[in-house]
C-alpha cells in the first residue's frame, strides 16, 4: 500500500506523527483510495487513555478494511467532567499515531462525529458492543448519518472492556504530564507571552467602569494563650491588625493598578471605615462615585493565629437602596456607561444591587459599553439576576448554590445558568483545581446556534502555595474584565484571571495587582516561552494599611 495513501506507516521513527492530519489534508488521499476500490474504515472516540480494550477494538476495525481513520474529539467538545480530558488532544492523537496498523489520525473540534462523517463518508463505521442495542441520541445520529450515503455500521466484539475513567480516577497526579497539558492549551489557543503581554500593554488605554458592593477586609492577627477561664474557649492576644478594600473597590484599585481608567460605582456610609475606603480608593486613582448612602461599610473580620483562621465575624448590614438611589445610581450608569471599554458588576447581595436597579438600566446598559461582566460574591447574591453578560465568573460551589444542586454535573449547570441569564461566556473557578470556561458556539443570539452545546475547556491551577484565598475572586473579575476588554479570547482572559489568582492567592490578604508585577510573573511562565525575556523590578506594595 502506498504511503500516499497510508500516512506513512511504513516509514521511520517519528514518521508516525505523519499521520496526523486535517481534514482538508485528508479528503484528496481517500479519493485516490477509492479510485482504487479500497474500503475505508472509521472509529471515533475519546481514546483518553489508549488501553488494550481500545487497541482490541482498533484491530478489529483495520480488519474491516483496507485505510483506518481514528478521528478524536477535541478536548473543548468533551463533556466528561471539569477535569477531562485527562491527556491532552495533541498526546491522544500522538498515541493513536503510534499504533502501527492506525492509517490516519483527525482532531474533531465538534462534540458529535456526524459532521465529520459526513464529510469522509467511510464504507465502514466501526462502534463498540456496548452500542449494538444503544438508543443514545449521539449514536442514533452518526448510524442515520452513515445509513444516508449507504455505508454500515459494525460492531465490535466486546471482549477485554476498560474503562478509560476508572483508569483515570486511580491514577496519581504527574507532574510532567500536568505540564505537558498546560503547555497544550497555551499552544492551542495563542496563549505566550508576546501575546499576554501585549494585551497587557493595551489594558493601559482602557476605562473600566465598576459598580457593586464594596467591603472592609480585616485581619486581627493573634497569638494562642490558653483556655479562657471564665469558659472552655480559646484564649487569644491580639499582635496586629491590618485592612485591606474588598469585593467592588478591590476590583476597581486592581484595574487602576493594571494601567487603567478605574470609576467605582458603590454606597458607603459617613462612618471610619467608610471614610477609610474612601482614602484608599483615592490614593489607587480610583474615580469614586456614591450614589446612595448606608449607615456604615460593610466588613469582615478574620482572626488569625499563626496564619490559620480560627473565625471570621461579619458586619454587614443589607441596604438596598431605595426608588431615589436607584434612579439615581441608574442615571449615573448609564452616563458613565457611555465612555466605558468594560462595566464590571460585583454583586456582594448587600443591596448596591437591586432588581429596580437592574430593571431601570435594561438593554441600554449592555449596548453602551462593549463589554458587560458579573461576578456574585458570597452565596446571598443571585448570579441569575445578571442578564445578557459578556462573561460571568464565579465559583463552582456559588454556581452550585444558586442552582440548589450539589450533584449535577458542571457542564449542564453552566448551560442552564447561561440559558436563564441569556449570557454569552462562563467563567467557573474551581479552587486549587483550576478553571473551566464555558462559550457559546456563537456569540449571535438570533442564531440557530444560540442554544447549541458549549465548547468548554479546562487551565490546571497556576498557583504553587496556597497561603490565603482572600481576595482571589476579586483579582480573577478584574483580570478576565479588562482581558475581555482588549480583546483576548476566552482562554486567554482566563490565563491572566489564572495568574492574578495566583499572585494573589500566595499572599496574606489582599495584594493590588500591577502591571509590572504580573509581567513579571509571566516572564517566568515555562508554558509560555519566554524564559529569555528580562525580568525588572517590581515595585514593592505594602502588606497593610491601617
Amino acid at each position: 500500500m502506498a504511503d500516499a495513501l497510508t500516512g506513512g506507516r511504513s516509514g521511520g521513527a517519528g514518521d508516525y506523527r505523519r499521520k496526523i492530519v486535517s481534514v482538508a489534508g485528508l479528503l484528496p488521499s481517500l479519493e485516490e483510495a477509492r479510485r482504487q476500490g479500497w474500503t475505508i474504515v472509521q472509529c471515533h472516540g475519546c481514546f483518553d487513555i489508549v488501553h488494550p480494550g481500545h487497541v482490541r477494538y482498533l484491530q478489529f476495525a483495520r480488519q474491516q478494511g483496507d485505510i483506518l481513520i481514528v478521528s478524536i474529539t477535541g478536548d473543548a467538545a468533551i463533556d466528561k467532567g471539569e477535569l477531562r480530558p485527562y491527556i491532552p488532544e495533541e498526546l491522544r492523537a500522538e498515541n493513536l499515531a503510534a499504533l502501527e496498523f492506525v492509517d490516519y489520525v483527525v482532531v474533531d473540534a465538534n462534540s458529535s462525529a456526524c459532521k465529520l462523517l459526513g464529510t469522509l463518508r467511510p464504507d465502514v463505521y466501526v462502534k463498540g458492543q456496548e452500542y449494538a442495542t444503544s438508543s443514545h441520541a449521539g449514536f442514533v445520529a452518526e448510524r442515520e448519518t452513515v445509513d444516508s450515503y449507504g455505508g454500515r455500521v459494525v460492531f465490535s466484539s466486546g471482549d477485554v472492556v476498560f474503562s478509560s475513567t476508572r483508569l483515570i480516577e486511580s491514577l496519581e497526579s504527574d507532574e510532567g504530564l500536568d505540564r505537558q497539558r498546560l503547555a497544550s492549551v497555551c499552544g492551542r489557543h495563542g496563549i505566550g507571552f508576546e501575546t499576554l503581554n501585549g494585551l497587557l500593554e493595551a489594558m493601559r488605554r482602557k476605562r473600566v467602569l465598576v459598580v457593586g458592593d464594596s467591603v472592609v477586609e480585616r485581619y486581627v492577627l493573634c497569638e494562642a494563650e490558653s483556655i479562657a477561664s471564665e469558659a472552655p474557649v480559646m484564649s487569644l492576644r491580639a499582635l496586629d491588625h491590618r485592612e485591606y478594600a474588598g469585593a467592588a473597590a478591590a476590583i476597581a484599585m486592581h484595574a487602576a493598578g493594571l494601567g487603567a481608567s478605574a470609576a467605582l460605582v458603590t454606597t458607603l456610609g459617613s462612618d471610619e471605615r467608610s471614610e477609610w475606603l474612601r482614602r484608599q480608593l483615592r490614593n489607587a486613582n480610583v474615580e469614586l462615585i456614591v450614589p446612595g448612602t448606608r449607615r456604615a461599610a460593610a466588613a469582615r473580620t478574620r482572626y488569625l493565629v499563626d496564619e490559620q483562621k480560627v473565625m471570621r465575624v461579619e458586619e454587614a448590614e443589607v441596604c438596598p437602596l431605595d426608588s431615589i438611589g436607584e434612579r439615581q445610581a441608574a442615571e449615573l450608569l448609564l452616563d458613565q456607561a457611555r465612555g466605558a471599554d468594560v462595566a464590571i458588576v460585583c454583586d456582594g447581595g448587600l443591596g448596591t444591587i437591586t432588581p429596580g436597579l437592574l430593571n431601570r438600566l435594561g438593554g441600554g446598559f449592555h449596548q453602551r459599553c462593549a463589554a458587560v461582566i458579573g461576578t456574585p460574591f458570597e452565596r446571598r447574591a443571585d448570579m441569575l439576576a445578571l442578564r445578557h453578560l459578556s462573561l460571568c465568573v464565579c465559583s463552582e460551589r456559588q454556581l452550585r448554590a444558586t442552582s440548589r444542586d450539589s450533584a449535577t454535573g458542571l457542564s449542564s449547570l453552566a448551560y442552564q445558568a447561561l440559558a436563564t441569564t441569556q449570557s454569552q461566556r462562563l467563567l467557573v473557578t474551581l479552587g486549587k483545581r483550576g478553571m473551566v470556561t464555558f462559550e457559546r458556539p456563537t456569540l449571535d443570539p438570533s442564531s440557530a446556534e444560540w442554544a447549541g452545546r458549549l465548547r468548554s475547556e479546562h487551565l490546571p491551577a497556576l498557583a504553587g502555595h496556597a497561603r490565603d484565598r482572600v481576595g482571589c475572586g476579586e483579582a480573577v473579575a478584574a483580570a478576565s474584565g479588562l482581558a475581555m476588554a482588549v480583546g483576548a479570547s476566552l482562554m486567554q482572559a482566563a490565563y491572566f484571571a489564572s495568574a492574578a489568582a495566583a499572585i494573589e492567592v500566595e499572599r496574606l490578604g489582599h495584594v493590588t495587582l500591577g502591571s509590572g508585577m504580573l509581567r513579571n510573573w509571566l516572564r517566568r511562565r515555562e508554558e509560555l516561552r519566554g524564559d529569555d525575556a528580562e525580568v525588572v523590578a517590581e515595585p514593592r506594595v505594602s502588606a497593610a494599611a491601617v
